[in-house]
């Protein structure tokens, strides 16, 4: 696995940026972190019902 760090932009209301923040304090996580960790979590479920992903 590449462990070179990529880097994303993305748009994202404000409201819903606010409650990720919120979310994120509260798990004690950065927003940063609470993406990766939502984003891994996402991954693990999609590997987990249709199998490895292969590219």
């Amino acid at each position: 696995m590449n462990k070179e760090i990529k880097s994303v932009s993305i748009r994202i209301p404000e409201p819903l940026l606010k409650e990720l923040h919120y979310v994120a304090d509260y798990e004690g996580r950065s927003a940063n972190s609470q993406v990766l960790y939502l984003i891994r979590q996402c991954v693990a479920e999609f590997k987990e019902k249709h199998g490895a992903i292969e590219f």
